[in-house]
């Protein structure tokens, strides 16, 4: 029988990047939340020992660069498997959109493999495998909500964040994640939110200070950069918190009901801006 898993998108609903470290990532301070919007991968048994990835989304790599399939590779590998398997990745989060779908696509491989070989749940090795292949693949495994250091590998769960509807916007081109951290100036590291009143608000459930405490340091080279998320912003946060979601382009807006956030989504649309309403999710559980 095939088996599969949903991979859920995140956002950030704080990202403050520190200091720059000696193996070149920055210390980062996140607080990652997963969202309902999902690709879906199915896995079946294969005749040989191979592992073959498939997908629906023509512009994305099925080769040894794409996470999932290194994903399942390194399992295989450390679980030494001698069984092969068939992937199948129906693509619904888009590409290069600050919203961790490849880590997502990662993260579900590693869960589904582990039922689809009937492997024992090993959780400081998923880790491990997790860590290697990305700094939000230890967080896309179980996702809900949780606060990260480090490059964004140390994981503190938080508690379940209040349900927000959330209006995604894309404003159609990628952003190169590199060039967006380059672009840092002196000055952005002093723009920052305050992350231990977002660890308050999100432990009291408030929604109105989770609100008022959105920060991203990524988002002052970004709009440097490409001015065009800067504009979507400001269109996005007339009447709603907004926020560009990891190193953009995608921009997020929250709303506490789903009224207002249709109303946001229809007249991005009309627009012409690609757009996505989804919800707040909370974690995974790993079914093995």
């Amino acid at each position: 029988m095939p088996v599969s898993e949903k991979a859920f998108a995140k956002i950030n609903l704080l990202l403050f990047v520190k200091h720059k470290r000696p193996d070149g990532y920055h210390e980062l301070e996140t607080v990652y939340q997963s969202i309902a919007l999902h690709d879906t991968l199915v896995f079946y048994t294969a005749d040989d020992e191979q592992v073959s990835l498939s997908c629906d989304c023509p512009g994305l790599s099925v080769g040894e660069d794409n996470l999932a399939l290194q994903a399942a590779l390194m399992l295989k590998k450390y679980y030494e498997v001698r069984q092969g398997a068939r992937i199948v990745l129906k693509k619904r989060i888009p590409l290069a959109a600050g919203l961790a779908g490849g880590s997502s696509d990662a993260a579900a491989a590693l869960r589904g493999l582990l039922r689809l070989w009937k492997l024992p749940c090993e959780d400081g090795l998923l880790q491990e495998i997790a860590a290697a292949l990305g700094s939000d693949v230890p967080f896309c495994l179980q996702g809900g909500t949780a606060f990260a250091t480090g490059r964004g590998e140390k994981l503190t769960r938080l508690r379940d964040c209040p349900t927000f509807f959330v209006v995604l916007a894309n404003p159609g081109f990628a952003v190169s994640t590199a060039e967006v951290y380059r672009s840092l100036r002196t000055d952005d590291f002093k723009k920052t939110g305050n992350t231990k009143r977002m660890l308050a608000a999100l432990q009291k459930g408030n929604r109105q200070e989770i609100a008022d405490c959105l920060c991203n340091t990524l988002e002052y080279p970004a709009f440097r950069l490409y001015p065009a998320i800067g504009e979507l912003k400001k269109k996005m946060a007339v009447n709603a918190p907004a926020l560009m979601s990891g190193s953009g382009p995608t921009v997020f807006a929250l709303y506490p009901d789903r009224e207002k956030a249709v109303r946001l989504a229809d007249s991005l649309k009309k627009e012409g801006i690609a757009v996505w309403l989804t919800q707040t999710k909370r974690p995974v559980t790993l079914e093995v």
